[in-house]
């Protein structure tokens, strides 16, 4: 498949373009196909299981926190539904009974069926353990934009992240953390506290 990224003399396609490329690079690479595996005990009309799963899978990717709201963010998204060869979303109901007829062998043919997508996909599994393996896992709060999407008051306990925290380069000494090879010291050594105790500053 040949992804072509142009302009269009409609007012617009899709809203989720970026999410319609990674549609594309799915198909292309074949990377949900093990969902075909998951056969749930109920009729097929318009979308196969493994399609209904997707979309579900889709709902997610464009921001859907339930399946309610399925009928007015994904369903209108028939540009988005073309690349999967779809002329139309399913909808919430569907997508519901879908789930709801899901069985105990469907569900761990399901978590079968992910987990051969997770280990096809996953850098971790492909890593080259020869060398170190790189994580961030910094989970400190940053301050955002009053405007940004969702935003919303919070509370900080202990001292604020500076701006940019994240980066080598403007962390503090005091604040860095160890990370694999390079460190900065994020505290005094028990020998230069000793002699901060026990020896005059005029001396030192």
């Amino acid at each position: 498949m040949t992804i072509e990224i142009g302009l269009t003399d409609q007012l617009i396609n899709t809203q989720f373009a970026p999410l319609a490329a990674l549609c594309a690079l799915y198909q292309q690479n074949h990377a949900l196909e093990p969902l075909a595996e998951v056969r749930i005990p109920m009729r097929e009309r318009d979308f196969s299981s493994a399609g209904k799963l997707i979309q579900v899978l889709l709902s997610i990717l464009t921001g859907c926190e339930t399946l309610s709201e399925v009928n007015f963010r994904l369903k209108p998204e028939t540009g988005l539904a073309a690349v999967w060869d779809w002329k139309r979303f399913a909808d919430q109901s569907s997508l519901s009974r879908t789930l709801d007829a899901l069985t105990l062998k469907n569900i761990d043919e399901l978590r079968s069926s992910t987990t051969l997508i997770r280990q096809a996909h996953s850098r971790v599994k492909h890593h080259d353990w020869r060398s170190y393996l790189w994580m961030d896992y910094d989970l400190s709060g940053l301050p955002c934009s009053p405007r940004a999407e969702e935003s919303q008051k919070g509370y900080f306990s202990g001292k604020k992240t500076l701006r940019g925290g994240n980066w080598h380069g403007s962390v503090r000494l005091t604040t860095a953390k160890r990370s694999g090879q390079t460190c900065f010291r994020a505290t005094n050594t028990p020998y230069s506290v000793f002699n901060q105790l026990y020896w005059p500053r005029k001396l030192l």
